[in-house]
């Protein structure tokens, strides 16, 4: 007589208890991989959108209006991201001092809290 052989329930219940254990303690690293790497892409996309507007302001003179109109003008492809509240759209910007003329002197993120580091993501 031929028995089918199979995992009993009580084998079942230990493989997925290991997977479990082996899950919650892989999420916490992948949770710090993902904020850290969102922080470098916001730093490098500031670090990016500053040097475009010191080469705006060295080729025209003044800062621009917007920053649309650093696209318009090709000193950036796109606005740039910001990955901490995912859009492109909520930025904070800050005014050049008298005498320089312009709107957009320098940008900040306008996301809320803090980063790894301690700073608060507006003051980047």
């Amino acid at each position: 007589m031929v028995m089918a052989r199979g995992f009993t329930l009580i084998e079942l219940l230990v493989v997925l208890a290991i997977v479990a254990l082996l899950a919650t303690l892989a999420m916490p690293r992948y949770s710090q991989y993902v904020e850290r790497n969102r922080e470098a892409v916001l730093a490098e996309n500031l670090r990016l959108t500053r040097d475009a507007l010191e080469q705006f302001q060295a080729d025209r003179g003044r800062y621009p209006e917007s920053l649309d109109e650093l696209v318009s003008r090709r000193y950036l492809k796109s606005l740039p991201f910001d990955p901490i509240i995912e859009s492109n759209r909520h930025w904070q910007v800050s005014e050049p001092l008298p005498p320089a003329t312009g709107k957009v002197a320098d940008i900040h993120s306008a996301a809320p809290g803090l980063a790894r580091d301690g700073r608060r993501y507006g003051a980047w």
